[in-house]
């Protein structure tokens, strides 16, 4: 049969997400010396949108740490977070909403987002618009962190993994109906080519395991593995 849908997926062609009018990857500060040791301060110069993602960033500048210039970061905006708010990043900041600290740093049943999964990665656990994680318990020996994802996982981060205090802003934005097709095809159209959505089972065989038959039937028990 054909390739389908789900094999299409990143081999390029019209399937490429559509990143040209993004505001470039969010992300925290490059893990250095001045977060591992104590702490450095940043200006929110502004919070934008960014097309495509349903959280606002917030672009930060930082004076650059051996260099007379300002350095701009966009950071996942936290809920609360505000321009010309000053934010701490690194292992000395204060807890509050915005700074960035280690977990090793912030007390257990602290809500935080943007949580790095290896030191050093710049962020990459509950980033989507009203997310968060919760620090559940400390293991100081072996320097590890358990982490309550979103999705109700609990997962082993290295303590000294960043993440910043507070919940992603643009929360409740599910609760809104679409209401009509017009809005799901802008909204699509800023991410990726994946509407409208063809069902299986209104296909012919040879695009897809569902295809064909008489009714629009799947023919075999849709719960059970295609492996089994």
């Amino acid at each position: 049969g054909r390739v389908i849908r789900s094999q299409r997926r990143g081999a390029g062609g019209i399937f490429k997400s559509v990143s040209t009018h993004r505001k470039g990857p969010a992300k925290f500060r490059k893990l250095d010396f001045s977060e591992r040791n104590g702490y450095i301060k940043g200006l929110v110069k502004d919070i934008i949108h960014d097309p495509g993602r349903g959280a606002p960033l917030a672009v930060v500048q930082f004076r650059h740490p051996n260099k007379y210039r300002q350095v701009t970061e966009n950071f996942i905006a936290a809920e609360g977070m505000y321009s010309g708010q000053f934010v701490y990043c690194g292992k000395k900041a204060e807890l509050s909403i915005g700074n960035v600290l280690p977990l090793g740093s912030l007390p257990e049943g602290t809500t935080i987002c943007n949580v790095e999964e290896k030191a050093g990665d710049r962020g990459r656990l509950a980033r989507a618009s009203g997310l968060y994680a919760t620090i559940v318990a400390h293991n100081p020996d072996e320097n590890k962190t358990r982490v309550k994802l979103p999705s109700g996982a609990k997962k082993v981060v290295s303590s000294s993994a960043r993440a910043m205090v507070g919940i992603v802003a643009g929360g409740g934005r599910i609760d809104k109906p679409i209401m009509k097709a017009g809005r799901a095809y802008h909204k699509y159209k800023a991410k990726r080519h994946e509407w409208p959505r063809t069902r299986g089972v209104a296909m012919n065989p040879v695009d897809h395991p569902h295809g064909g038959g008489n009714h629009q039937h799947i023919g075999h028990a849709s719960t059970v593995s295609r492996y089994a």
